[in-house]
């Protein structure tokens, strides 16, 4: 058997976190100061909201329209919902943006905050606006999984099919994630499946190779084409049985069974020669191994360089799945 080699084009895109939204850091801590809100008009976030009105009472001598700017982001991110309509009341701008590009809707669709989003909504803020990373408020409110703020945008008419500048749409972002609620709704307001981001992936891509199996169930009734090809020749059922090392054994097995079930074929291979097969025995996924030639995937099928799923088998339970369709005198996994 040769030695195990990394798949370049396979593993390298799961090693590392693939997706990125734009997000800003975290704010700065907010200095103490005055009198604020009594406790029962902020609820949960009272004590944030209070020291935040304390520093702005704290600021009086040096208000301006980018002093009540940077309050409302912060108020609007934050859910304090009194002081986002003081701030308002007094001239912050709807409009105004932080140095990342994000209006308070933005900040606040990121945070979950739906009251505010909602006020600011009803004030005129620019539910399409894209923050200087191309992130729309609703593509910032699924990446945090804030599946009721996604809905609330929807419902103002926010448009699921905006990508930011990495390509990323609301759709490939929640499959990603995982979130099967949030890839529902997508769906139902129109987000298109067939939508590749920079990287040449789709959303089932995504969700093929992470073992989210309802997500790829849904996207296939959204009229997926299971055997389309994505860089370096690979299909969903190649991602499927290539899937990340920290996918539940059985919810990757599930992922390939629907896959397989739904029609993919089996003996499709990359740029590489290599089968879905070949990649799972590589990869040391044995139970889909054994899913796969029990399916009447071709075991003797080769790569580019020569090599069969037993050839490139990581461990002993692949052999073991593999037999007796390995080469005679074969009973190992050793060099």
């Amino acid at each position: 058997m040769v030695a195990v080699k990394p798949l370049w084009h396979v593993v390298a895109v799961w090693a590392t976190p693939i997706l990125a939204f734009g997000a800003a850091p975290p704010p700065a801590h907010l200095g103490a100061g005055g009198a604020g809100f009594t406790p029962t008009q902020y609820g949960r976030a009272q004590p944030v909201c209070e020291e935040l009105e304390r520093d702005y009472v704290v600021k009086e001598s040096q208000r301006n329209s980018r002093i009540l700017n940077f309050f409302l982001f912060e108020a609007a991110e934050r859910g304090c919902m009194r002081f986002v309509e003081q701030l308002l009341a007094e001239g912050a701008s709807i409009r105004a943006r932080d140095r990342f590009g994000n209006t308070a809707l933005l900040r606040a669709a990121r945070t979950g905050e739906n009251e505010a989003v909602r006020l600011l909504l009803a004030r005129g803020a620019d539910v399409h606006l894209q923050n200087l990373a191309g992130s729309t408020a609703l593509l910032r409110a699924v990446t945090m999984n804030r599946r009721r703020t996604a809905r609330i945008l929807l419902e103002a008419g926010a448009d699921p099919n905006t990508p930011n500048r990495r390509g990323i749409t609301p759709l490939i972002a929640a499959a990603y994630n995982g979130e099967a609620r949030n890839v529902d709704q997508l769906l139902a307001a129109g987000s298109r499946p067939e939508v590749r981001d920079a990287t040449g992936k789709t959303a089932i891509v995504y969700a093929a190779g992470r073992g989210y199996t309802r997500i790829v169930a849904g996207l296939i009734d959204a009229g997926v084409d299971l055997n389309e090809r994505f860089s370096h020749a690979l299909t969903v059922l190649m991602w499927a049985a290539g899937h990340s090392n920290d996918v539940p054994v059985e919810e990757g097995l599930e992922t390939v069974r629907l896959v397989v079930a739904r029609g993919a074929a089996l003996d499709l291979a990359d740029d590489r020669g290599r089968t879905a097969l070949i990649i799972a025995a590589e990869r040391g996924h044995s139970e889909i191994v054994a899913m796969l030639v029990d399916a009447g995937a071709d075991a003797g099928h080769r790569d580019s360089a020569g090599n069969t799923a037993s050839d490139v088998a990581s461990n002993d339970a692949v052999l073991k799945a593999l037999h007796p369709h390995i080469a005679p005198g074969r009973t190992s996994a050793g060099p």
